[in-house]
């Protein structure tokens, strides 16, 4: 099986946020869902102020905090920091840091107290997820002490949960059981809060709430190049809690960047996602999990960078894999942590000769499978060639430390 998606147009279903369609005996309903984040409290940041330190010209403290990727507050230099506030004490555990590509890597960072001072959080390199002591404030403060060049921080959110993956809560029909995005996963699976039958791609700008339901049915459950999304996700869009049921189509498409929450595939078919973005930037699955594939179940084939995290994957070829014989030859990267599988062949799959990286922390494999799997990227109409498993490298950032088996 190539690497190469080939897509043939059908009827779109356009579902606007605050709405799905459900068919039920040939009849369409609607049914309401929430309209954002916001509206279920998912991600505080939403509903606070920000403000900083120096910024960037065309760049503002309050795009960190407007639900979108594509806008985003960068220091007037290699140092500086920006807040996120509210007008009345809040209580946090966690936040997730999301970066637009163009600007430098960071290199040094601390997570403040906004109140006091007091450092709650520090690290090197550039984070993700920041995890710490549940702490009542009304400022909360991300201090970039160093970087290469001034970095682009596009969304900085916080979230009330503990553990060191936030995620979103299950919406206001059902609480989520198994990982809802918070802590290590366990292999729990959720409960459904009910069905939703759709007969054509969602698209979604913004953000989607599934409520916990569980959506289907697109294609026939096969390994079909030619089948179309269950979702389709506009740059800078997020899907949330959500079981994918069976068929599912190919999956989920994020066109750009996107965001990952909470969202689970009973059954992965072709690909569970599939990234195509060609802007740059990063991408991220956060929580939920997959099982019974054959395949790949996070496919690149953009650019950019994929960042999974808390996930539980049971039953598949690859949790990730690089494209390697798409029509154009990216760099792409993926970052791993905090993340069970089992019953796979291979975590992550990437190019060597175009310079892809694996960074793999925190992962625990029940079984055995191939950690890091290096390839030879080729033309399109090629095959890529398997070179071998990388372990502590420029391609494949993980030592035998980052890895738990069971």
């Amino acid at each position: 099986m190539t690497d190469v998606k080939r897509r043939r147009r059908r009827t779109r279903l356009t579902v606007a946020i605050a709405a799905a369609a459900t068919l039920v005996g040939g009849l369409v309903a609607t049914v309401t869902l929430p309209a954002s984040a916001a509206a279920i409290g998912t991600n505080l940041s939403l509903s606070g102020g920000a403000d900083g330190s120096s910024k960037a010209g065309g760049t503002s403290y309050g795009n960190v905090k407007d639900g979108s990727t594509s806008t985003y507050w960068a220091p007037n230099g290699t140092t500086g920091y920006v807040s996120v506030k509210w007008s009345s004490a809040t209580t946090v555990s966690s936040a997730v840091i999301k970066q637009a590509s163009g600007g430098g890597s960071i290199g040094s960072w601390r997570l403040l107290n906004g109140d006091n001072g007091s450092v709650l959080a520090s690290g090197s390199g550039s984070p993700s997820t920041i995890s710490f002591s549940s702490t009542s404030l009304k400022k909360l403060t991300f201090d970039i002490t160093g970087a290469s060049s001034a970095p682009r921080i596009a969304e900085f959110e916080t979230y009330a949960g503990s553990g060191s993956t936030p995620g979103p809560t299950a919406g206001p029909t059902a609480t989520p059981t198994g990982n809802p995005g918070t802590g290590a996963p366990t292999g729990q699976w959720p409960s459904s809060a009910g069905s939703v039958k759709i007969s054509g791609t969602v698209s979604v700008s913004g953000t989607f709430d599934g409520g916990m339901k569980t959506y289907c049915c697109i294609g026939d459950g096969g390994q079909g190049e030619s089948q179309d999304p269950m979702f389709k996700i506009a740059n800078g869009g997020t899907l949330q809690n959500v079981i994918i049921g069976s068929p599912a189509g190919d999956g989920v498409h994020c066109e750009g960047t996107c965001t990952l929450k909470n969202v689970w595939w009973n059954d992965i078919g072709e690909d569970a996602a599939t990234f195509k973005g060609t802007g740059g930037g990063t991408s991220y699955v956060i929580g939920g999990g997959a099982k019974s594939g054959s395949d790949k179940t996070f496919q690149h084939n953009g650019n950019g960078t994929v960042n999974i995290s808390g996930f539980y994957l049971n039953g598949s070829g690859k949790l990730y894999r690089a494209c390697g014989n798409c029509s154009s030859s990216y760099q792409r990267h993926v970052k791993i942590d905090n993340v069970l599988v089992s019953d796979i062949d291979m975590v992550a799959g990437i190019n060597s000769n175009w310079g892809d990286t694996a960074t793999i922390t925190r992962l625990v494999v029940d079984g055995g499978a191939t950690v890091c799997g290096k390839y030879k990227g080729v033309s399109k109409g090629s095959e890529p060639s398997y070179i071998g498993e990388g372990w502590n490298d420029s391609n494949c950032k993980v030592t035998k430390s980052d890895v738990t088996y069971k």
